[in-house]
């Protein structure tokens, strides 16, 4: 045993129980109070972290209901302009029906004046020649003077009363 005491291994044993028994009853406290601690500020990271995730899943449902809730009303908004559209196309399909048919009525009447205005310019046209050829005819068939003027005032009141 007394070489036990002599020997730097043994004491260094001791030495080391000693300080794990005093570093025990003295740091027990302070160790177990940091590992406290720390498992608190887990606890309330983990918390926070569970509140945010909690968030983040209302937020993504409401952008969710959101986007469906758009989608819905551009559905109702295109399908109400290609009925707009299709209603200005009806309206302009009639607009130019009523067009098409307004100026073949105008081109009828415009025809109608141009025949009746032909067939008057003809006519007079006509009793012109025929004026002209009567008076070259009395012209020739009448010998007197008196007999020519009076036939040349009946012609001339005649073909002012056809014109």
């Amino acid at each position: 045993m007394t070489d036990l005491l002599h020997d730097t291994n043994f004491w260094v044993a001791v030495s080391f129980i000693i300080f794990m028994i005093i570093a025990y009853k003295y740091g027990k406290d302070a160790v177990l109070n940091g590992l406290d601690g720390k498992i608190d500020a887990i606890k309330t990271e983990l918390g926070e972290a569970e509140r945010l995730r909690v968030d983040a899943q209302e937020l993504l449902a409401e952008y969710q209901r959101k986007h469906k809730d758009a989608l819905g009303e551009a559905e109702i908004i295109i399908a109400e302009a290609r009925k707009h559209a299709e209603d200005i196309r009806k309206k302009a399909e009639d607009d130019m029906d009523k067009a098409q048919i307004r100026r073949q009525v105008q081109l009828e009447e415009k025809l109608n004046r141009l025949e009746q205005n032909a067939a008057s310019e003809i006519q007079a046209y006509t009793a012109k020649i025929a004026i002209n050829a009567t008076r070259e005819i009395l012209k020739e068939k009448m010998d007197t003077k008196a007999d020519k003027s009076i036939i040349a005032n009946v012609v001339t009141n005649a073909s002012k009363t056809l014109n």
